[in-house]
C-alpha cells in the first residue's frame, strides 16, 4: 500500500521515492558476466543494450545517432532541432560549446531556435541516418505532429518518437485541433514511442492508445528547471514502478500485448541504469551523460529541448566538458574513472551478473531496498 502523508489539514500527498533512494538487493545466485544478455527488442528492432539517446541536438546529430545505433542502442533525431533549422548548424554548435551558464545562454538559444522549421531538411537528414546504418528513429513534439508528421513519414523512418515534458493520450484545446494519438497511431504501420508520463493512469492511457513504447519521466536532471518552473518533480523509482503496474494490468486487460517501458531522468551512472531497469523500466534514455562522448556535436555542452522555448524555457544550459572518450568507451569500457560514468552498459551487465540474472525481463525481478 503506497503511503499517504497527510501535508495539512485538507491534503495529503502520496510518498514517492527517486532513484537515490533505492539500491538493488543480490539473490542467493551468482552468475558468470559472459553468460548475461543485455539485448532488448521494439516491436521488429532488436538491440544489444537497452539505451535510447534523448533527442537533444546537445547528442543526437545524423552522425551520433547513427554511431548509437551501430553501438547496438537507439539513436533519435529531435525533428524539431538545429539539424531540421540550418544546412550546416556547425558553427552555432562550435558558438555554444564557448557559452557559459547565464541569462545571454539562454536568450541566444532562443534566437538560435526562432530559425523555421525547413520540410526539406527532415528529408535530408532522415536520408543521412539511412545512410548511418542502424535503425532510423526520430522525436518530434505532440504540438507538431499533425503538421510534420507526413513529411516524416514519407522521408520513411522505423520508428517515431512523440515526446513532450508530458504527453497525455487525452488533451484538451479550444483554440486548436488536438492530437488524438489513438486514432494517429492506428493509421500507422510503425512503432510509435510516446511520453513522458509520471503515473499510472496517464501510462495506462498512453498503452491503450497503441502505443509500442511509453516514456517514463521527463528527463530530469540537475540542468531541468522543470521543477523550479512548473512545480513538477518526478521520483523516478515510484513513477518506473507504477508504469510497469499499468503494465502488468494492460498485459491482462488485452491479453498479452507488452508495452515498453523506456526511463527518461535521473539517470547518471550505470548504476541508475540498473536501477531504473530493476523498477521495471525496457530501456533507458540517456542525455547528458552522452553529451561526455567524443561524438557528440555540442562538444561536451548539454541543454534539453524545452531549454529554448521562446516564452517559457525550462531547462539550464549546462557548460561543456572534455569529453571522457568515444560513445564506444563510455557505453562498454574500459573505464578509467570510478564513478560509474563510463562503461554504462557493462556496469549493467556486472550488476545483473552479481545478483544471478541471466536477461533484462529476469533483472526486472530484482530485490529493492530503501536505505536513504
Amino acid at each position: 500500500m503506497r503511503d499517504v502523508v497527510e501535508i495539512g489539514l485538507g491534503k495529503t500527498a502520496q510518498r514517492g521515492y527517486h532513484l537515490d533512494d533505492i539500491a538493488i538487493v543480490p539473490s542467493r545466485r551468482t552468475r558468470d558476466v559472459d553468460d548475461v544478455s543485455t539485448a532488448w527488442q521494439l516491436d521488429a528492432y532488436e538491440f544489444a543494450i537497452p539505451c535510447i539517446g534523448h533527442p537533444s541536438d546537445a547528442t543526437m546529430s545524423p552522425s551520433s545517432a547513427a554511431a548509437l545505433s551501430r553501438l547496438g542502442g537507439l539513436g533519435v533525431l529531435n525533428v524539431e532541432g538545429l539539424w531540421t533549422r540550418y544546412e550546416d548548424p556547425a558553427k552555432l554548435f562550435e558558438e555554444l560549446g564557448t557559452m557559459g551558464e547565464d541569462a545571454r545562454t539562454t536568450r541566444r538559444l532562443q534566437e538560435i531556435y526562432a530559425e523555421p522549421i525547413r520540410p526539406e531538411l527532415i528529408t535530408e537528414r532522415v536520408r543521412e541516418l539511412r545512410a548511418g546504418g542502424g535503425t532510423v528513429a526520430v522525436r518530434v513534439s505532440p504540438q507538431h505532429t499533425l503538421a510534420l508528421a507526413p513529411v516524416i513519414l514519407d522521408a520513411g523512418v522505423d520508428i517515431l518518437v512523440i515526446q513532450g515534458t508530458l504527453v497525455s493520450a487525452e488533451h484538451v484545446s479550444t483554440t486548436d485541433e488536438p492530437l488524438n494519438l489513438k486514432e494517429f497511431i492506428a493509421d500507422l504501420d510503425l512503432p510509435v514511442v510516446a511520453g513522458g508520463c509520471t503515473d499510472y493512469k496517464t501510462a495506462l492511457h498512453l498503452m491503450r492508445t497503441g502505443a509500442a513504447g511509453v516514456i517514463v519521466g521527463v528527463g530530469g536532471d540537475e540542468w531541468s528547471t522543470t521543477e523550479s518552473v512548473l512545480g513538477i518533480r518526478v521520483p523516478m523509482a515510484t513513477a518506473i514502478a507504477d508504469a510497469a503496474a499499468a503494465r502488468r494490468d494492460y498485459l491482462d486487460e488485452t491479453g498479452g500485448r507488452y508495452v515498453h517501458l523506456i526511463a527518461d531522468g535521473d539517470l547518471r551512472t550505470s548504476g541508475d541504469v540498473a536501477k531504473a531497469l530493476g523498477c521495471g523500466a525496457d530501456a533507458v534514455m540517456l542525455g547528458e551523460p552522452l553529451s561526455l562522448a567524443a561524438e557528440a556535436p555540442a562538444g561536451g555542452a548539454w541543454w534539453h529541448s524545452a531549454a529554448s522555448h521562446p516564452s517559457l524555457p525550462r531547462g539550464a544550459f549546462g557548460v561543456a566538458h572534455e569529453p571522457v572518450g568515444d560513445m564506444e568507451k563510455l557505453l562498454f569500457g574500459p573505464a578509467d574513472q570510478p564513478d560509474g560514468r563510463l562503461n554504462l552498459f557493462g556496469g549493467l551487465r556486472r550488476a545483473m551478473a552479481k545478483c544471478g540474472y541471466r536477461d533484462l525481463k529476469e533483472f526486472q525481478r530484482v530485490g529493492l531496498v530503501l536505505d536513504r
